[in-house]
Formats: C-alpha cells, structure tokens, sequence
C-alpha cells in the first residue's frame, strides 16, 4: 500500500496542479470585462427617434449644446468634457413623474458627490416656464449641488433636437404647445466620448441601482 502511494504522488501532484491551473483560466475567462453596449438608434424604439436617424446603426454622439443653467450660467458640452454623465428631461411644474424621477436624481448626486469623474445633467421640456429663476427655486428645494447637477433651459427647439436626436428619449418633437413634448421616464448614462451607454427607468429604484452599478463599470473602463 505504502508502494502504491509512492508510485502515485508525483502523478497526484502534477494533476492538482494542471487542475488548478484550468481552473484559474476558466475563471478568468469567465470574468474577463464585458463593456456596456454602446446604443445608436437603430437600437432603440422608433417612437423615441427621429425619423433622420432611426437605421444610424453607429458613430452616434451627443450633439454640442449650449443652454443655461439655474444660475443663469451657459453650459455647453465643454462642461461635461471627460465626464461621465446621467441625463434627463423634466419640467418643473410636473406633477407625475418629475418629482420621483428628481428625487432619485438626488439619490445619485448623494452617491457621486465625491466621484470628480461623474456628473448630472437635466433639461426642462418647457422652457418658457422654467427660467433659470424657476430652476434655481426648484434646486434649492431639491437640494441640488451646483457644482455636480445643471438643471438647464433655452431655446425649446434647441431642447427639443436633443432630445430627439441625441439623447432618444422622447416620443414627440413638439408641436408647439408649452406642454407638448411627450418626454420619457428614461436616465440616459453618457460616457466621456458622448456616447449613449445606458437606458434607466428614473422611475424605479431597482434602474437607479443599476444605473449606479453601471457607472462604476464604466469608469472600469478607463481603466483597462
């Protein structure tokens, strides 16, 4: 018995071994990092699309935009240069989805207020009431963080092209009325090459939480 065993170690030793070692790629493999999708339009419904740009299948990007903020300062792209940013569109005067989807607006601003990589931004859908005197009352009452959260306004036509063909996130380009832009429950996650990565419900706290997670997975990828 004694002999056997003798026979048999290096044999036992070299398979623990070999074992260990696919054991290690198999879980390398299985947790090698998976980027978030990067969205163009062709992907997302065409009730939310411009007609322009519903089969874009790539090279999609937030457009340059230039819209003042809640303490009457201009904001354009340059202030989210390098960011990672969540976007999204509301009014004010809302008084349906607008204060949860601000609340948890706030939920992350909490969580990101010492992240220098990431930043918020919301465009009100009707402008013409939402000066940067109605935003400033509005921030102040939500508890926004100037220098993480703008909540923008101008030129509602301005809005209204960013909203349909950049950020997909409304069902209705307008057709005049001061409430007449269907806009979305949806948190848009932009990278820092303005690109779409992420499509949040800002409604539901299990997409907030999500939304949260996949921030940090995408600072992971600047990382790489």
């Amino acid at each position: 018995m004694v002999s056997f065993f003798k026979d048999y170690k290096w044999f036992a030793v070299i398979f623990a071994i070999i074992s260990i070692i696919i054991i290690s790629i198999i879980y390398n493999t299985l947790n090698v990092y998976q980027p978030l999708p990067v969205y163009q339009p062709s992907m997302v419904s065409t009730e939310l699309v411009d007609s322009t740009l519903q089969y874009k299948k790539k090279y999609h990007k937030i457009a340059d935009f230039s819209l003042t903020n809640q303490n009457g300062k201009i904001i354009t792209q340059n202030d989210y240069k390098d960011k990672i940013y969540v976007a999204d569109f509301f009014f004010t005067t809302c008084q349906t989805i607008c204060p949860i989807m601000t609340d948890h607006m706030v939920k992350i601003q909490k969580e990101i207020l010492n992240d220098d990589d990431v930043m918020l931004l919301s465009h009100s859908v009707t402008p013409t009431i939402d000066t940067p005197k109605q935003l400033k009352k509005y921030a102040i009452k939500k508890g926004v963080n100037d220098a993480k959260w703008n909540l923008v306004t101008g030129d509602k036509k301005h809005i209204y092209q960013l909203a349909r063909k950049s950020y997909l996130a409304v069902k209705d380009a307008g057709n005049g009325d001061a409430y007449d832009m269907i806009h979305t429950e949806n948190f848009m996650l932009i990278d820092k090459q303005r690109k779409i990565r992420g499509f949040y419900d800002g409604t539901n706290s299990d997409d907030i939480n999500r939304l949260l997670k996949d921030i940090k997975h995408l600072k992971q990828e600047y990382k790489q």
